[in-house]
């Protein structure tokens, strides 16, 4: 670089000139898939590192209309399910050409404060994990532009994208488990409360317990953490009756709750009390915790939210699609399950 110019931003003009191209073949070299002649291209990637010149990504997506940036809506960051849904959609995004804007909040009614972030920046689409938008936000969007796709909720209006673990069903298969081996007093330990994911695991359980004619015998508010989880099952175990199953609307309430159990109370897990999550995250098979659970299939959620979102980038007003997908009961430690019934049969 020219002594004296150091703190003069290069530009596309200075690397033209030393290059002797047009600033045209510049632009065309470091556009993905420009037209350009071999010779030019070295030419200019040599001029641009003589100059220590790299190109700027905001100004032409300002050309282009696009910024390449998705933004990510995320509430419950501490959980490791969304941690792994996080670096999945990031890495897969990232494989396209496009960045990501995390944005953090501590709780759904945050959602729609922290979304005019997002749209500032000119994203273009957005995914929201573990919430939903208001009516108001949604139409923010929509006059913005941009797409939006819900991953692992839904909107009851079928106005938004989404793709979603089928917790209703997850919560059926649950109860039916259970019941089929012989549990008679079964618990429900809830996460945030108005959350879809919550709302919905609770309500297949208690449909499959009633439809197996018994009722929920007991239920317990959490909020989807490890300590809520810890705290109901000592609300829950120090009853003179207390359950002999509990279902954990995640793995970090049933993680606590197992705790509680074997730890506190000396309770024989899965003899005398049996507790099955949702989710399988990773720490859901380690030894300590051997823990039986639903499993989501993140990697075909984390493709088809993905997939969803470029369709409705590239074509904008687009019909709306919502997927659901079936989880998959992850027989383990936990819990006395018909699979336990069935190979002491055998």
């Amino acid at each position: 670089m020219v002594e004296g110019k150091a703190n003069k931003r290069v530009s596309s003009i200075d690397v033209a000139r030393l290059a002797g191209v047009s600033q045209a073949a510049v632009s065309r070299t470091f556009t993905p898939k420009g037209s350009v002649s071999a010779k030019t291209r070295q030419k200019v990637l040599d001029a641009a590192k003589k100059l220590g010149y790299t190109p700027n990504v905001i100004a032409r997506s300002l050309i282009q209309q696009r910024t390449k940036i998705i933004g990510i809506v995320m509430v419950w960051f501490q959980n490791p399910f969304y941690a792994i849904v996080l670096g999945e959609i990031t890495r897969k995004l990232n494989e396209l050409g496009y960045r990501t804007l995390l944005i953090n909040v501590a709780h759904s009614k945050e959602v729609d404060e922290a979304l005019p972030k997002a749209l500032q920046y000119q994203a273009d689409g957005i995914i929201i994990t573990s919430a939903t938008l208001s009516s108001k936000m949604a139409d923010g969007c929509t006059r913005a532009g941009t797409p939006v796709v819900l991953f692992n909720r839904y909107d009851s209006s079928g106005n938004f994208n989404a793709i979603y673990c089928d917790s209703v069903g997850g919560g059926r298969i649950v109860a039916d488990a259970l019941l089929g081996a012989g549990h008679q007093r079964l618990a429900f330990i809830a996460g945030e409360k108005d959350t879809s994911t919550s709302r919905d695991r609770e309500k297949g359980f208690t449909e499959g317990i009633r439809a197996r004619g018994a009722k929920l015998f007991l239920r317990e508010n959490g909020d989807y953490t490890y300590e809520a989880g810890y705290a109901a099952a000592e609300r829950l175990l120090k009853r003179k009756k207390r359950p002999d199953a509990i279902f954990c609307a995640n793995d970090l309430i049933a993680m606590g709750a197992l705790d509680y159990a074997r730890g506190q109370l000396g309770i024989q897990v899965p003899r005398e009390l049996s507790i099955v999550g949702f989710d399988d995250i990773p720490m859901a098979g380690w030894p300590g915790y051997s823990l039986t659970t639903i499993r989501q299939p993140i990697d075909w959620m984390v493709d088809a939210t993905i997939e969803r979102l470029m369709r409705a980038i590239k074509a904008p007003g687009a019909e709306t699609v919502i997927k659901k997908v079936h989880g998959i009961l992850v027989e383990r430690d936990s819990a006395r399950t018909g699979k336990m019934e069935r190979e002491a049969v055998l």
